[in-house]
């Protein structure tokens, strides 16, 4: 039995001693507590059965319940220890009792000390009544130096209730001698133009304190410090193994090698190119309904027969029709969809009627070609659109079953190269001892917290060797695996970009905290991106800014400083300004702050960017989405939704925007009078990445009636949107932030005091406390 303690008996009659919450908020318990135990102390029973009886020390503050915060200058809270020192049974004065101060049993240096909850000062010598002045450190009595503010502990009380604060999962703390409290640079601009005249922002009498603290912002088109307004309900971890580099090779090869047949059975079957980017349609619009194991092939979809790659490949048969440039090209494109047309149902098997028409309709043309001499360019286009009309329903009768089947082979290949990647993604995991889950997950309690990224049902097996250095500006990250791959392969990332990645893993990764698993995991991020546009398979025929093609940064601070967006639901980790938004990838993406699939990502209330890429499937499916959104919640809700007027083929889907109830307002940027930030601007040089669009594009605002109570369109918000649009503003905006040091404002947002801000601004960011750990995010 240790010396000091209380025995059986005596426990079973003391009433529970208060928690650890209740011990920082409530010292009246506390106190009752001590009474309580004197008391009984004092009994001759109580002295009889345990003469060593004392008071029970109080339980060491820990980090059960919220806000989490840190009660020892270490960041970890020492437990009582069972074995006390000489002097830890003295009581404190009941003035320092008063005035905060708590006493503690040190595990690590063996003694007590005391801690005072009301302003976080801890002392290994008994504090001292009425003391002056801040405490200073003396090595002598405070060795460890903890006699400082308490890290955890600011100007205006715990950080984790601080508005600064209060929105952030992965908020690093501070040293503990360092009194000054950063803020966020998306908030300097802010935070200056709130405070009245006169208060703070310079030195000396007249400043108002000192200089504010000067911070490393990252410089790029983004802006990582913006804290997230977005509320969810709790949901589930996924059952997606996490991502390992030998398996996302695999998995790339295997993609490659399944474009590679869709090119061949296009050209065999069908004796036409693939159309343009559609296997990269076919896999977005597979996993709006794909149900299967992997992340990136379709596996389990109904129906089997993809219908935009269906009509992709019609609309290609018999030939590709373009808009040509001059009259010759008109001509000779009538020529050879005659010839294309005629070969087709005579080799094809088309029944005697289709062959009959088709003939005919050909024949005419050629008569027509053979007898008009100086035909004009409208002439030529409308005799194609007549023979088109005309013969059209007889090809595709005579080719469907032949498309059909080529569709469904696609499917079925993808099938069982999922299978195969799923497979040796399993004996990797046996390989670490990682076993897979036995029984479904429960579902968690229904409540809000801030958004927060995908989580992992399945740790992490331990990543191999993976080579990387520097080439000026780049770095080159190369992975070695002669049993998937012949050659090594090789990414190629920019420096700025790669510092982006480190900020976002930072911030959103919380399994890795000494970055061991940085590198694989960006390879594996980087790897999962060339695999889907198909940059090692045929760059010269891929267009990724129109998949992966982002707003400008300018556009994007007006959207945050007028319409308080702060999240977008089409990004990735290396086209983001958000260091929140959703992606088409949730397992690569995770560790670098994505959400998750839009399609599953239900916000509960929030301002949010919608740029989807061009797939209509995939554009009908998030309208719909957004649509039942506005429709459940109450709360503030609000979608800028940017689509690309394509006119051939033109969205039908659009329809829906018309008929909607939640549309507020609708604009239209023209073509060719704005720009996007390519699809590989983490690799290309920096004077490529801004190109302008042929198109125009269509603003829409989806909101519900409290969205737009708080982020309406009026007409000031749209004119500066418009005028963020303008060319050429962002690189203004990159010579202004050269020339002077300090984070430049853009012209376009509004001042933090006019009406518009003011109604917009992070009011409810410092209603919640968000929790370190997003296993535990802070409830609402």
């Amino acid at each position: 039995m240790n010396d000091v303690g209380l025995s059986t008996k005596t426990e079973s009659m003391l009433p529970a001693a208060p928690s650890a919450w209740d011990q920082l908020t409530n010292s009246t318990l506390v106190e009752q507590h001590q009474q309580h135990a004197q008391s009984q102390s004092q009994s001759p029973q109580l002295q009889a059965s345990s003469p060593t009886t004392i008071s029970a020390p109080l339980l060491t503050p820990t980090k059960t319940t919220p806000p989490d915060i840190a009660h020892t200058p270490s960041g970890t809270a020492p437990a009582a220890s069972g074995v006390a020192g000489s002097g830890f049974n003295e009581e404190l004065a009941p003035e320092l009792t008063q005035q905060g101060w708590r006493k503690f049993w040190s595990k690590r240096e063996g003694r007590p000390y005391f801690w005072n909850k009301l302003t976080g000062e801890s002392l290994w010598e008994p504090p001292v009544l009425n003391r002056g002045g801040p405490a200073q450190f003396d090595p002598l009595t405070d060795p460890l130096g903890i006699c400082s503010s308490h890290p955890m502990m600011g100007p205006n009380g715990p950080l984790s209730s601080h508005p600064h604060n209060a929105s952030g999962y992965n908020n690093s703390l501070p040293s503990p001698h360092n009194h000054t409290l950063k803020r966020r640079a998306s908030e300097d601009a802010q935070h200056t133009a709130s405070m009245p005249p006169g208060a703070g922002g310079g030195t000396g009498a007249s400043g108002g304190g000192p200089p504010p603290l000067k911070k490393y912002v990252l410089p790029g088109p983004w802006d990582l410090e913006v804290p997230t307004n977005v509320l969810i309900y709790e949901r589930l971890p996924t059952t997606f193994p996490q991502p390992y580099p030998e398996v996302e090779a695999l998995r790339g090869s295997l993609t490659m090698r399944l474009n590679k047949t869709y090119e061949d059975l296009c050209n065999k079957r069908e004796s036409i190119a693939p159309p343009k980017d559609s296997f990269q349609r076919w896999l977005m619009e597979r996993r709006t309904i794909d149900q299967g194991v992997d992340p990136l092939l379709p596996s389990q979809c109904s129906p089997e027969i993809s219908p935009q790659m269906y009509r992709e490949i019609l609309r290609d048969i018999p030939i590709k029709i373009m808009k040509p440039k001059f009259t010759g090209d008109a001509r000779k494109q009538l020529s050879r969809y005659c010839d294309a047309a005629k070969k087709i149902v005579e080799r094809r098997g088309a029944s005697e009627e289709s062959k009959k028409i088709v003939k005919w309709n050909a024949d005419d043309a050629y008569e027509w070609l053979r007898r008009t001499v100086g035909a004009s360019y409208e002439d030529f286009q409308d005799r194609l659109t007549h023979l088109q009309r005309q013969c059209e329903p007889h090809i595709i009768a005579t080719v469907r079953t032949s498309v059909e089947q080529l569709c469904a082979k696609l499917y079925h290949l993808s099938v069982q190269h999922a299978r195969n990647i799923r497979e040796r993604h399993g004996q990797i995991l046996k390989e670490h001892s990682i076993p897979e889950l036995a029984a479904p997950l429960q579902p968690p309690v229904t409540r809000k917290v801030w958004c927060y990224p995908v989580q992992f049902a399945l740790p992490s097996p331990r990543m191999p060797q993976i080579d990387y250095n520097n080439d000026r500006d780049h770095m080159v990250i190369k992975y070695t695996n002669s049993a998937v791959m012949a050659a090594p392969d090789t990414h190629v990332v920019n420096i700025s970009h790669l510092q982006k990645l480190e900020q976002l893993y930072r911030y959103n990764c919380f399994d890795d905290k000494k970055f061991d698993f940085f590198i694989g995991r960006a390879y594996c991020m980087l790897k999962r991106y060339a695999t889907f546009l198909g940059i090692n398979a045929n760059p010269n025929q891929q267009e990724p800014e129109l998949t992966q093609s982002a707003l400008p940064a300018v556009v994007f601070e007006c959207l945050y400083y007028h319409f308080n967006v702060t999240f977008e639901c089409f990004a990735s980790p290396l086209n983001c300004y958000f260091r929140q938004y959703c992606s088409a990838f949730g397992d690569t993406d995770s560790f670098f702050g994505s959400r998750g699939s839009f399609l599953e990502f239900k916000p509960v209330s929030g301002s949010f960017q919608v740029n989807p890429p061009y797939c209509e499937e995939l554009i009908d499916a998030s309208l719909q989405h957004i649509d039942r959104l506005l429709t459940d919640s109450a709360e503030p809700l609000s979608f800028i939704v940017f689509l690309q007027e394509w006119k051939e083929p033109a969205l039908k889907c659009l329809a829906k925007i018309e008929d909607s109830p939640y549309k507020r307002k609708q604009v239209v940027v023209m073509g060719m009078e704005h720009e996007y930030r390519h699809g590989l601007q983490h690799c290309i040089p920096k004077s490529e990445v801004n190109f302008k669009s042929v198109v125009g594009t269509m603003v829409v605002w989806l909101q519900n009636a409290a969205g737009f109570a708080r982020w309406a369109p009026t007409e000031s918000r749209v004119d500066a949107l418009l005028e963020a649009f303008r060319p050429g503003r962002e690189r203004d905006r990159d010579k202004a932030a050269t020339a002077t040091s300090v984070p430049v404002q853009p012209s376009c947002s509004a001042s933090a005091n006019s009406p518009d801000v003011a109604a917009t601004g992070n009011n409810s960011t410092s209603e919640i406390s968000a929790t370190s750990k997003p296993s535990t995010p802070a409830t609402v």
